[in-house]
């Protein structure tokens, strides 16, 4: 891989095409959805990063979306840094290109004063789990949704 290397999006950047396309691999939406929701997360600045890993020869290949949130399960400081969103593509991942959107995003969210990063995933998603486990987070929860409908 020629890996250029991870940026910082902007709105109307070169990568937010890639971007929406990349947020519905990892979340069911349509791309109209998809194109609506990047563009508030990327009028947010003071509240919203994303980065995206991209590589000379075959584009981009991931995405972290990072958020400042004032509480997050298991931290003891606000702001939190919380990772919202993280996708690489299947043929990138366990390279590092992961590790790096991550650091990317713990970066920007210490930056803000952030002492601490959060984030979450569904139980079943264990190949996120041990992803965030290998970058040093700590479980601190397990969360199960109940819902009845009332007819």
């Amino acid at each position: 891989m020629d890996t250029a290397g991870i940026v910082k999006l902007e709105a109307g950047g070169n990568d937010v095409d890639a971007y929406c396309r990349l947020r519905t691999m990892l979340w069911p939406m349509s791309e109209e959805e998809s194109r609506r929701e990047a563009a508030e997360i990327l009028a947010v600045p003071e509240k919203w990063a994303v980065f995206v890993a991209r590589d000379n020869a075959t584009g981009p290949l991931g995405f972290v979306e990072v958020r400042l949130r004032e509480f997050a399960e298991g931290a003891s400081s606000s702001p939190v840094g919380f990772l919202e969103g993280w996708y690489v593509v299947l043929e990138a991942r366990k390279k590092g290109v992961g590790r790096r959107l991550v650091e990317a995003g713990e970066e920007w969210a210490r930056s803000r004063g952030c002492t601490e990063m959060a984030s979450n995933t569904e139980i079943e998603r264990t190949g996120s789990i041990e992803a965030h486990k290998r970058l040093g987070y700590e479980e601190v929860e397990r969360d199960v949704c109940f819902l009845k409908k009332l007819v």
